[in-house]
């Protein structure tokens, strides 16, 4: 059977960077690597030039493509959004519904559940983020529709029948035995949008609660006498963080000061949380009855609330390397591997090896997209304009 050798690319297999290698495809399959020099005499081969990676996985995608989800929860909008993420490397992401109605709930589960059994590219699972939420940290969410858990909504959730689902929920207003029932249902725990102490938050990390969701916004912050959600966050190794890198969210220093204290099991990983504006042309959007404006990068009410990030994957990875130094390598971790082992995927995304789906994104020598592969199949790419990110600095594959 002929394969294809995708040939002239340094290949990150998700532990180290190959060179002089070719990265062999069968079908909807990494059929493995070679050396240059020894090719299967049945392989096709097809030059690319820059860097290959693994797929990136983006667990926080509002919307995009001028799509927001919120608005309308469907599959079509799903595959709307998964396709303008895939543009930008993205292979698979959450859609992410924020606090809504019950009927806006159970509407996007629907939607995603129907997009899984379609077989809808990139779509892997669903992230509600609320509405059990606290409302004194409720940033750009809709403070009217937050409400506590009751049992009809365990019960939805716990029979959704989506086998990635992630819940962002306050510890405040969600109790540990709730949370012990989601995890022990297979549900992923994170804990965003609260203004919880360090008690509070550490109670719903024993429960199962396993994630932060955005750190440091929307969140207790960490002082001398109160570490609050994020100095519990930044203490507890098994705990995962989510980080939106567009220097608008948090600060570089900040930034800085979360890799030092992520060294234990647990560790960052990029999100975009990504409003419609991206991989589209819009100057603004309506969010919950208020317009959303996109201004130098940000996005935020005409008060100066943030209200999502104007940000896709490629242009995340390339501000951790431009802004922290970070290695290229690393900076890729926390795009695909790293997300993927808090989401229980690792079996399918972060790595380059034989047998895995053929889920690859290539990038040019300042980390933007070039081409994207999912199952095999080469998606539609970014043009230029105001699709493509912006750099504080050109990062050179070079440098690797």
């Amino acid at each position: 059977m002929f394969q294809t050798a995708l040939c002239g690319a340094l290949i990150f297999t998700g532990d180290s960077i190959l060179v002089d290698h070719a990265l062999l495809l069968r079908d909807d399959r990494i059929a493995g690597l070679a050396p240059l020099a020894s090719l299967p005499r049945d392989a096709r081969m097809q030059d690319v030039e820059g860097l290959l990676a693994p797929g990136f996985l983006d667990i926080q995608v509002n919307g995009g493509g001028g799509v927001l989800f919120n608005d309308t929860p469907t599959e079509q909008a799903a595959a709307e959004i998964a396709r303008a993420h895939a543009r930008h490397g993205c292979t698979a992401i959450l859609p992410t519904f924020i606090t809504g109605t019950a009927d806006g709930m159970a509407r996007a589960l629907a939607a995603v559940r129907a997009a899984l059994q379609a077989g809808v590219p990139g779509v892997a699972g669903l992230h509600l983020e609320g509405p059990f939420l606290s409302r004194a940290r409720i940033g750009a969410h809709d403070p009217s529709l937050v409400r506590p858990m009751g049992e009809e909504d365990l019960r939805l959730l716990l029979e959704s029948g989506i086998e990635h689902l992630l819940l962002t929920v306050a510890p405040e207003t969600v109790d540990p035995e709730q949370i012990r029932r989601l995890v022990q249902g297979g549900i992923v725990v994170s804990l965003g949008h609260s203004d919880a102490d360090h008690e509070t938050v550490s109670a719903a990390i024993d429960a199962g609660a396993t994630g932060v969701t955005h750190l440091f916004n929307a969140m207790s912050q960490m002082s001398g006498r109160a570490p609050g959600l994020v100095g519990t966050a930044l203490d507890r190794d098994e705990v995962w963080a989510g980080l939106i890198a567009d220097l608008h969210h948090v600060d570089p220093l900040m930034i800085r000061i979360a890799l030092a204290a992520k060294r234990g099991p647990g560790r960052l990983f990029l999100v975009s949380d990504a409003m419609p504006t991206a991989g589209s042309a819009l100057d603004s959007f309506t969010l919950s009855g208020r317009t959303v404006y996109r201004r130098d990068g940000r996005l935020a009410f005409e008060d100066g609330t943030l209200a999502g990030a104007d940000l896709t994957m490629d242009q995340a990875v390339g501000t951790m390397v431009a802004s922290q130094g970070l290695p290229v390598e690393e900076a890729l971790r926390m795009a695909s591997l790293y997300p993927a082992r808090f989401m229980g995927m690792e079996q399918a995304h972060g790595r380059i090896e034989a047998g895995r789906p053929a889920d690859l994104v290539l990038l040019d020598e300042a980390l933007c997209c070039v081409r994207t592969w999912q199952g095999g199949v080469e998606s539609a790419q970014p043009s230029t304009g105001s699709e493509r990110p912006a750099r504080a600095a050109a990062s050179s594959i070079a440098r690797v």
